[in-house]
C-alpha cells in the first residue's frame, strides 16, 4: 500500500515542531504551528490545546486566538469559538494590533 506523500511531510514537520517546543519553551511560535499542523489535520481537539498552550506562552499571540475560534466553529462550540474571539480582541487592544483586532472582530460579527 502506498502512503500518502503530504501525510508523511506533515508527520515530519509536526515531529520537527515538538522538538523545537521542547528545546524552545517559551517561543510562542512552535505550538502555534503544532495547533495549525492539528487543524490542518482536522484535529481540532488536540488543535484548540495548542492554541491554548501558545498563548499561555504569550498571550498577545492575537492569531492563535483566531484560529482556535475556527476550530470550535468546526467542532459546532460556537459560544467558546465567540468566546475565544473575545478574548483575542481584549488582547489584540492591549497590544495594539490593529491588524489582528480587526480580523477578529470582523470574524466574532460574522459567528455572532
Amino acid at each position: 500500500m502506498a502512503t500518502n506523500p503530504a501525510s508523511g511531510a506533515a508527520g515530519d514537520r509536526l515531529a520537527q515542531l515538538m522538538r523545537m517546543a521542547d528545546a524552545e519553551p517559551g517561543d510562542p511560535f512552535f505550538p502555534y504551528g503544532i495547533a495549525q499542523e492539528h487543524a490542518r489535520a482536522g484535529r481540532h481537539v488536540e488543535a484548540i490545546a495548542w492554541y491554548d498552550r501558545t498563548v499561555s506562552v504569550d498571550a498577545n499571540y492575537c492569531y492563535a486566538y483566531f484560529h482556535k475560534a475556527r476550530s470550535l466553529e468546526e467542532l459546532g462550540r460556537i459560544d467558546d469559538a465567540c468566546a475565544a474571539l473575545r478574548t483575542g480582541i481584549e488582547r489584540a487592544r492591549a497590544a495594539g494590533d490593529r491588524h489582528a483586532l480587526s480580523e477578529l472582530s470582523g470574524y466574532l460579527d460574522q459567528l455572532s
